[in-house]
């Protein structure tokens, strides 16, 4: 009796994990075919909404293809777009395109430098794009009622070994702050006398070649160091280059601080060199003569971030001293302006300078100066400029006149160095 009660206990042994491994094994298949059928109805799902958004996307298509082939009430038919579709499309092809307008008139008297009653000053068309990711392209071409000048063109390469900045082409130089700015971002009308006197004139250094900027790292402030190379021909009187080789050099520190979080302070140091024109008599080169100028420049800006937001001011200035040499010896001229420029409302602006300058070519002839601004801005795109301007020449009568002038700008414009 014994043995067959073992037979049954060992049987059951076996068969019982058996049973129960058969059904684990059932009950897992049943799951991987559940989830099996999940995963294909989830995927008609989303191939059915890829499908209908497809749909979409080509009705789209096909309204803007549409829209851009039918000519519209007595308009022409316009060209066929660029890459065969889109109109939006092509547009990722050109550059940024902008114009700014300058609009002067006077009124009073001046002998010594006269300018007309009214005209347009300058007309300035700017061409600015991404060429790569390694590369930026800019283009102003400036027209006047003379003719039509290239006042800067030139392309950036911001990704050079070694923390560099290179730009190579046509630029204004990088000599104090007001010689960078083009007429449209000036706060007055007019330049400083020290510009005309001593720098060469309204155009100022802007010549063909190269610069190198890189930022020097401390814990400070922000420190920048340029250097450019440029052909030697600068300004109406400053360099005149009559071989190759005479290129000329500049060299330009800039130093940047926050003092509190609504005030800053801009200070630079320049320093150029090149050859001028006084050796060059009915176009031949008589003389090898140089100029050297020196230069500082200083701004300070308060503008409240929170209070006041309609409310700022910044006060600038700028000396510069010119060695020239000449047959009669070299002559040492100083030369330097102070501004003021309050903004009293949203939209309206005072503002105030003071010149003092020697000539460069005769150091003992200096000329002095004030004027008083009045601007409205209706927007960023436009702004209105009173300023009365007071003259006295070393050489002349001096000169008090009232100054208008009118800016308006359209397109999109980049923004210029702070």
């Amino acid at each position: 009796m014994r043995i067959p009660i073992v037979v049954s206990a060992f049987l059951v042994a076996l068969l019982v994990p058996s049973r129960l491994s058969a059904q684990s094994a059932a009950s897992q298949a049943a799951d991987l075919n559940a989830v099996r059928t999940q995963m294909d109805a989830l995927r008609a799902d989303y191939e059915k909404a890829i499908q209908a958004l497809q749909k979409q996307l080509d009705d789209i298509q096909a309204k803007q293809n549409a829209q851009a082939a039918a000519p519209a009430e007595n308009v022409a038919p316009a060209a066929a777009p660029v890459q065969g579709g889109s109109v939006s499309s092509s547009k990722v092809f050109n550059p940024d395109i902008s114009v700014t307008g300058d609009f002067l008139g006077v009124a009073g008297s001046n002998q010594v430098n006269p300018s007309p009653a009214m005209e347009m000053h300058e007309t300035e068309v700017a061409f600015q794009a991404v060429v790569d990711p390694y590369a930026r392209a800019d283009f102003f071409i400036s027209f006047g009622e003379e003719g039509v000048n290239l006042e800067e063109g030139y392309v950036t390469f911001p990704t050079i070994p070694g923390g560099l900045l290179l730009k190579v082409g046509k630029m204004r130089a990088t000599f104090g702050k007001v010689n960078g700015m083009h007429n449209h971002v000036l706060p007055w009308t007019d330049r400083p006398l020290v510009t005309h006197s001593l720098l060469g004139g309204e155009d100022g250094i802007n010549d063909a070649g190269f610069s190198v900027s890189r930022l020097i790292p401390n814990s400070v402030m922000f420190l920048e160091a340029t250097g450019q190379v440029f052909r030697g021909d600068s300004g109406e009187d400053l360099y005149r280059s009559s071989q190759r080789g005479d290129l000329s050099y500049l060299g330009h520190l800039r130093a940047y601080k926050d003092i509190t979080e609504n005030t800053n302070l801009d200070l630079g140091f320049s320093f150029s060199q090149g050859h001028n024109a006084a050796g060059i008599v009915n176009g031949l080169d008589v003389g090898r003569f140089s100029t050297r100028l020196y230069g500082a420049d200083g701004t300070i800006r308060w503008k409240p971030l929170q209070r006041s937001i309609y409310h700022s001011f910044v006060g600038r200035t700028e000396f510069v001293w010119s060695q020239r040499e000449q047959f009669d010896g070299r002559q040492d001229a100083l030369g330097y302006f102070a501004s003021a420029d309050y903004q009293a409302a949203r939209r309206w602006y005072l503002g105030a300078r003071f010149d003092h300058t020697g000539r460069s070519y005769n150091a003992s002839l200096v000329d002095k100066g004030g004027s008083a601004t009045l601007s409205y801005f209706p927007s960023e795109f436009s702004q209105i400029r009173a300023q009365y301007r007071r003259t006295n020449y070393a050489d002349g009568p001096t000169a008090n006149e009232v100054l208008f002038q009118f800016q308006f700008s359209i397109g999109a414009h980049g923004a210029h160095p702070f």
